[in-house]
């Protein structure tokens, strides 16, 4: 968490902090990331980073949760533009979000990064902070859904489709990881395929 040190900073210089924490997060994770790097980016002493976060996790944390946010905030408010049908509001709402990566690569890169699966102790802390939110935001973006076609009951059918949706969404970041140099555009376009050819699988038991 910021101090408060951090947080009577004027706007530009605590955004200019955390676009120097983007910057370096998303080219090399957090592992990987150096604190030097970053405040010679941001402008400011290595002194002065921990006065603002106690430690360099605290500001990765911080960079994150603000990154999340500003994601979550701009799918919010196309939400009620997108399908009712439940699996054509799954590619719907990845066109969105995907379109939000596209508007803002470095930040994306970050995500990336931060949610791909691995061994290390910063991986399994986002997981444990982000799990609960994650599954929240899933229930969210489907309550006024079409049942009507469903063949089973609405709870078991999305719980199925979640599960579907996580494994499908780990193993596909795992593999963007080797593709460094693609484009979201390029990665949307594969990502897109391959859902839609998974979901005309899961229709066939599903729908009625």
């Amino acid at each position: 968490m910021p101090t408060p040190l951090f947080l009577g900073l004027d706007s530009e210089k605590q955004q200019n902090i955390f676009m120097a924490g983007v910057s370096e997060f998303a080219e090399y994770g957090y592992e990987n990331s150096s604190t030097n790097q970053i405040v010679k980016k941001a402008g400011i002493s290595k002194g002065s980073l921990f006065k603002y976060f106690p430690t360099k996790e605290d500001f990765y944390f911080y960079v994150l949760d603000k990154i999340a946010a500003e994601l979550i905030s701009s799918l919010e408010e196309k939400i009620n533009t997108l399908s009712t049908d439940l699996f054509q509001r799954i590619v719907e709402y990845s066109v969105l979000e995907f379109s939000w990566y596209i508007l803002y690569p470095e930040k994306s890169k970050m995500i990336v990064k931060a949610f791909t699966k691995n061994d290390t102790d910063i991986y399994k802390k986002t997981i444990l902070k982000y799990g609960n939110r994650e599954q929240e935001i899933y229930y969210w973006f489907l309550q006024d859904i079409d049942t009507t076609q469903f063949r089973w009951d609405r709870q078991k059918t999305l719980d199925m489709v979640k599960w579907f949706l996580k494994g499908f969404n780990d193993d596909f970041l795992t593999k963007i990881q080797k593709q460094a140099n693609s484009s979201f555009e390029i990665i949307e376009k594969e990502y897109i395929k391959e859902l839609s050819e998974y979901i005309e699988v899961l229709k066939s038991g599903i729908v009625k």
